[in-house]
């Protein structure tokens, strides 16, 4: 089996369960890539098989069954980003906090190695949220799996956006910003800001203002087959456009919309693990005794 790995630093506590994962990979012979940071990384921390191949972002990952994101949803994110069009199945390893998409707590490796090799998994196709602009905004990797935001840049002054959908307008969101998010992406930002929680598999937007000052207006789902387009003004000449964890600063004059890509990112799920338990594990739903004495 060929796998790819991505990750980012971890603590002490969890490398010798990466050791782990990496010893078991190699008794496996696994065909093993390591994206080019976290192999720098890794080689000083960990003891690593021989014959590892390096990869950076662009390239093409020939023929690779699997990709593991060793982190936490930030890099199940920018592992996205690495895959792309090729639509390479992407497996997420939690070392970090909440695990929304890396749903594989570490000192559970073995355990989904070994329903890898079965085949005992699912997988969980994502749609992803596309960019187009005038300009180009995103070196080219316009696209996401959470969301896409407009936000101011300084600390006072608001922002209007004015937005569209499919060419007709919508509204002028007075705010600090607008977030589209994904069905993947509404357990996110979206949801800090009041927007509901939708099933990953709905085919829908859900566009939510950040801070509005309009106390009326509220969180409102679209068809993701919609194009969502926005035109931006206030005080400063710039505002920022943020995709998922990447952010940068974009002139008032530039042109933006969005729209579902044409490919989706694919996550394996395991079997015993579904979005619905995550989000009573995660959003800690029923801490209740009422539904313990029910089972």
């Amino acid at each position: 089996m060929r796998i790819a790995i991505l990750g980012k630093p971890f603590s002490d506590n969890i490398a010798p369960f990466i050791q782990v994962l990496f010893d078991e990979l190699n008794r496996r012979k696994a065909e093993l890539f390591l994206v080019e940071h976290f192999h720098s990384y890794l080689k000083n921390t960990l003891n690593l098989p021989t014959g590892i191949q390096t990869f950076s972002r662009g390239d093409k990952l020939e023929d690779v069954n699997i990709v593991l994101s060793i982190g936490g949803d930030g890099t199940l994110l920018d592992s996205v980003t690495y895959v792309g069009a090729q639509e390479i199945p992407i497996l997420g390893i939690n070392t970090g906090r909440l695990g929304f998409l890396a749903t594989i707590p570490y000192d559970s490796i073995n355990i989904a190695l070994d329903a890898i090799y079965k085949g005992h998994y699912t997988l969980d196709d994502r749609a992803l949220i596309r960019v187009d602009s005038d300009q180009e905004v995103f070196d080219g990797i316009n696209f996401g799996l959470n969301e896409f935001s407009v936000l101011k840049r300084d600390t006072s002054a608001m922002i209007v956006v004015h937005t569209y959908i499919d060419g007709e307008y919508l509204n002028s969101y007075w705010a600090d910003g607008l977030v589209v998010a994904t069905p993947t992406g509404s357990t996110g930002y979206s949801l800090s800001c009041g927007g509901p929680l939708v099933l990953p598999q709905t085919n829908n937007f859900v566009i939510s203002p950040v801070c509005p000052h309009n106390l009326n207006v509220r969180p409102m789902i679209v068809s993701d087959r919609s194009v969502i387009s926005f035109e931006v003004e206030g005080r400063s000449s710039s505002y920022l456009a943020s995709l998922d964890s990447r952010s940068t600063p974009v002139d008032m004059s530039v042109q933006l919309a969005v729209r579902r890509e044409n490919f989706a990112a694919r996550l394996v799920k395991l079997n015993h693990v579904n979005f619905l338990s995550t989000l009573r594990s995660k959003l800690n739903w029923g801490l209740d005794k009422r539904n313990i004495l029910l089972k």
